[in-house]
């Protein structure tokens, strides 16, 4: 017999629900004849499975420990460890600075990704357990391309991830991010396209008029300095396409520094022989809109992260330095020791 008490990131859903997670690999039919048969009893009680769980409700299997073994599937546990650079954590959502070269969620299963390291770092702290990740695994709802640094949303609670996601989802969190671009830009502009992802190649093209495929995209981008050359532009996704501001500047005459996907071979080689080789490209700020309910307490909040080592090393080099400091501060306000927190995280390179 084994018994498991419904916590916070279980409540709310239909008994049926919980069970399908919990014996995973069990065809349902399974476990409705065990409910009609008293084999799998609600709070002591024969149950329909429509039930809807609350926080502390006892649910009981009676049967072999080798049927569970069997029905429960083998339990991956994430063993993936490294320091990880919180930017924000509460009981509910942490906010991580991801650096280059760093999956977001997993891909192929053989590189761990964020989210291993995310749940590696959980389960050190003693959040969550083997069992509790049978039901419930925290998640990141924002993702960033492999080669893409900064910060990463995640739910670490089931209300957490659900609210977050919302807010994602609704694009009512605002999402801004550092690049270094070819050519001068002096304006602010809004710039909109239709964007048609090659799932074959894992690229994208730009349109300017509407195509079947494509869906409509949105960016902004404000200069907060050029040497002649080149410029540095903080950049706010309206819509979140894959790949979308790197080939939706790419696609203005504007690729940014390091981009071997949708750049220019003459602008990236200078900085590919200074040891550059991935996109200059780094989500530095999330706004939270103002909300109510669990995440109340983040309404109206902003994060910074400054940009990575390397990237500020570039900055330095041409000469842009002064005009990033400048912006940063009078965006944020904050002061200098406060502007590389991301840098921890190259150790999980």
């Amino acid at each position: 017999m084994r018994e498991f008490i419904i916590g916070e990131n279980e409540a709310g859903q239909r008994f049926d629900k919980y069970l399908a997670k919990l014996l995973r690999d069990a065809p349902k039919s399974f476990f409705y004849k065990m409910l009609r048969k008293k084999n799998i009893t609600l709070n002591g009680k024969k149950a329909q499975g429509s039930e809807k769980l609350s926080a502390g409700d006892h649910v009981k299997l009676f049967f072999s420990e080798e049927t569970f073994e069997k029905f429960s599937g083998k339990q991956e546990v994430a063993k993936a460890v490294c320091p990880l650079d919180i930017l924000y954590e509460d009981e509910d959502i942490v906010l991580v600075v991801k650096p280059s070269g760093m999956l977001s969620q997993p891909a192929d299963g053989k590189e761990p990704s964020l989210v291993e390291y995310l749940i590696g770092y959980l389960m050190e702290k003693g959040e969550v357990t083997q069992e509790s990740l049978r039901t419930f695994r925290p998640s990141v709802c924002n993702r960033l391309d492999r080669n893409t640094s900064g910060i990463v949303a995640a739910g670490k609670s089931l209300a957490g991830l659900q609210e977050l996601s919302a807010l994602f989802h609704d694009r009512r969190i605002h999402k801004d991010y550092l690049c270094l671009v070819r050519g001068v830009i002096k304006k602010r502009k809004d710039i909109k396209g239709y964007l048609h992802k090659d799932e074959k190649c894992n690229k994208v093209v730009l349109y300017d008029s509407k195509r079947e495929g494509a869906l409509p995209v949105e960016t902004e981008y404000t200069p907060w300095g050029d040497n002649g050359a080149e410029t540095l532009l903080s950049v706010r996704l309206i819509t979140g396409r894959t790949h979308q501001i790197r080939a939706h500047l790419a696609s203005e005459g504007h690729p940014l520094a390091g981009d071997g996907q949708y750049g220019s071979e003459a602008f990236n080689r200078p900085f590919r022989e200074r040891g550059l080789h991935y996109q200059l490209l780094h989500a530095y700020r999330l706004e939270f809109p103002k909300i109510s309910g669990k995440l109340a307490h983040l309404s109206g909040r902003v994060f910074y992260a400054g940009v990575p080592e390397e990237f500020l090393k570039i900055i330095r080099e041409e000469h842009l330095e002064e005009s990033y400091y400048e912006n940063l501060e009078r965006d944020s306000g904050l002061c200098e020791d406060d502007h590389h927190r991301g840098h921890r995280s190259d150790a999980c390179k």
